[in-house]
């Protein structure tokens, strides 16, 4: 790097603690987002008087935004820097949260989650390259406090939203004020986040075949993406429709997914320290099947809230570890990040549609036990994170 670059570096914030807050409050700000929308999917749904297989089919557009942008923001990290993309997706979350509440029919629902959707995946890719990127400064695991981060922001989201769905707030109303203070944040962050030249690639091929180790990765990613989406996606309506808690109340399932996935991430750094990727990821997957799995047999409101909780608390160090790994077998964290990512959020694109059409067929809580399953097949799969 030439001198006048490192120049360059110092003036926009390359010391790396003013890098690691920066990623820490947009990490924060795409959690948030996501909470937000998730808390008013009983609503939304209940806005177009949509059944769960049509919700299920809306929600398909989520991942398929996601799966469609998330190439290209491998690409754009690798040729542009993760910087870069990083505060222009986060403009993008800001544009597309309103659109939901906008919908007036199923077709504008599900384009509505594909933009969100797509906007998203960029901010996820990105933001997890540039993190890869601080960490590599740290020479330690500080990859899941960003995550843990995310799942902070995810906590405060859905809680804003079970209190503005208890008060009658409209979606619109909500989303709205997110999208200002995610604005907000994508100008703060112009200055604090790493040179644009750190990961940046200029010449070679961006893609290639991948290894084993990097697609039994996008297998574990996919497992946990997939069940992590069931969590967001239908905690709420299990609550709501098959326990018949009510709208409000059917919101403490994903609050308590959240906060303890947020706690896991919290203490994950150190975990990770102290076990190792392939201990530690073994008994997530455990115990992530066990909770799942009892808010499933027993019908029982506070036995589910446990079990999500149960779930949360498994999952939250599996995707800062699969992130980890896969940054860091390329020349590039936005290509390794991007083909793991890829195929864990092609879990999207499968699971609302099945999980929904499944539980028309039979019942949500059956269809909700193909989870369980792949929660048990993260603890097998633990090995490919070594």
């Amino acid at each position: 790097m030439a001198a006048n670059d490192g120049a360059s570096d110092r003036q926009s914030g390359l010391m790396p603690s003013t890098a690691r807050t920066a990623v820490t409050v947009v990490f924060f700000a795409s959690g948030a987002s996501y909470g937000s929308w998730v808390a008013r999917i009983p609503a939304l749904q209940d806005g177009l008087e949509a059944t769960k297989s049509e919700l299920g089919l809306a929600l398909f557009g989520v991942a398929a935004g996601a799966v469609v942008a998330l190439p290209l923001a491998g690409w754009l990290s690798t040729r542009l820097g993760s910087r870069r993309v990083t505060r222009a997706a986060l403009v993008a979350v800001a544009l597309a949260l309103p659109l939901p509440a906008l919908a007036s029919s199923l077709l504008g629902l599900g384009l509505a989650f594909a933009a969100l959707g797509g906007a998203g995946a960029m901010l996820d890719l990105a933001m997890n390259a540039h993190g890869v990127a601080v960490e590599e400064r740290y020479a330690r695991p500080i990859l899941s406090s960003f995550h843990a981060s995310f799942s902070f922001g995810g906590l405060v989201g859905a809680v804003v939203g079970g209190l503005a769905a208890a008060a009658g707030i409209s979606p619109l109303v909500q989303f709205t004020g997110a999208a200002a203070v995610i604005a907000a944040i994508a100008v703060w962050s112009g200055r604090s986040l790493l040179s644009r030249h750190v990961d940046r690639v200029e010449t070679g091929p961006v893609y290639g075949r991948p290894s084993r180790a990097l697609a039994a990765l996008a297998v574990l990613a996919f497992a946990v993406l997939l069940a992590e989406g069931a969590a967001a996606d239908w905690s709420g309506v299990y609550l709501n429709d098959t326990i018949g808690t009510g709208e409000g109340a059917a919101t403490t399932a994903f609050i308590a997914f959240s906060a303890t996935m947020t706690l896991g991430r919290v203490a994950g750094d150190r975990l990770t320290a102290a076990w190792g990727s392939v201990a530690l990821t073994r008994a997530a997957g455990a115990l992530a099947a066990a909770g799942l799995g009892s808010a499933l047999l027993v019908e029982s409101a506070p036995v589910a809230v446990v079990g999500f909780a149960c779930l949360g608390a498994g999952l939250a160090t599996v995707v800062p570890t699969v992130f980890r790994a896969a940054g860091t077998r390329t020349s590039s964290p936005g290509a390794g990040i991007a083909a793991v990512s890829t195929v864990g959020y092609s879990a999207f694109l499968v699971g609302p549609p099945v999980i929904g059409l499944l539980a028309d067929a039979t019942s949500l809580r059956l269809a909700l036990a193909v989870v369980v399953g792949l929660c048990a097949l993260i603890a097998v799969l633990a090995g490919a994170t070594r």
